[in-house]
């Protein structure tokens, strides 16, 4: 079992009290041997590592080079895969959200995003990250996070409830069990195990199909299967994943 604490890095600290008490976390000193992971405040962004120091740190930050980079590369592939043949700005739900890299991506190409974690931890990085993202100077940033609402919860259960303004658009990206294939990166894929465990992809794909009005797209690693073995329509291939698009409303 993964047990998960905050930080507090100094007394009081009502940052990571409050964390702790929202998450229902226990809240420590620095140093505790009894836990497996660590979620902390640092230079003002949370991060979460591995309490035995066995890989770096993570954290959401939409500004950074690596995020920024994506959106000065223009159009990516996956936007092409969500936004199919429309020109109007789609509805998009990222049901599994992660990092929420490929949200800020889409959010860039002016769809409204909403973002689905089932985790409440790494919810609480997306939503730190969110909150600077919404204050940066750098206008690109700012703009597409306005445009992301994040919820936090089990994505069959929100999703079947989506009934009155179902989304154009369910994105997917589904964490791997194989990690040398995933398209997540190593250190991020080992934490997400710990946390997550696997999801009922089957079910999930099963709802988006039937809530989505245009299409469902999946992020699979280039030479996976598909996700639940379901053929898609067509697939989308680029260099290193690809992204299988599916009708809806068919089964």
């Amino acid at each position: 079992m993964t047990r998960v604490a905050v930080v507090a890095d100094m007394t009081p600290d009502p940052r990571a009290e409050a964390l702790a008490e929202r998450l229902q976390l226990p809240l420590i000193a620095t140093g505790a041997p009894d836990y497996s992971l660590l979620l902390s405040y640092r230079d003002d962004v949370l991060s979460l590592e591995p309490a035995d120091g066995s890989s770096g740190s993570i954290a959401v930050d939409f500004s950074g080079g690596a995020s920024r980079h994506r959106l000065q590369g223009g159009a990516e592939l996956v936007v092409r895969a969500v936004r199919g043949r429309s020109r109007e700005p789609l509805r998009v739900v990222d049901a599994t959200a992660g990092l929420g890299r490929d949200s800020l991506v889409l959010a860039h190409a002016g769809f409204d995003v909403t973002l689905i974690e089932r985790s409440p931890i790494v919810a609480a990085l997306l939503e730190d990250g969110l909150q600077r993202a919404r204050q940066a100077r750098d206008p690109a940033i700012n703009a597409a996070a306005t445009r992301m609402q994040l919820l936090q919860g089990d994505a069959c259960r929100l999703l079947a409830q989506w009934r009155a303004t179902r989304p154009d658009v369910i994105y997917l990206d589904p964490m791997f069990p194989d990690e040398r294939k995933s398209a997540l990166p190593k250190k991020e894929m080992r934490l997400f195990q710990q946390l997550l465990g696997p999801g009922n992809d089957t079910e999930l794909l099963a709802v988006a199909r039937t809530v989505a009005t245009r299409r469902v797209v999946v992020k699979r690693p280039l030479k996976g299967p598909a996700l639940s073995e379901r053929a898609p329509s067509y697939v989308l291939s680029g260099k290193a994943v690809r992204f299988d698009v599916y009708a809806v409303n068919t089964d």
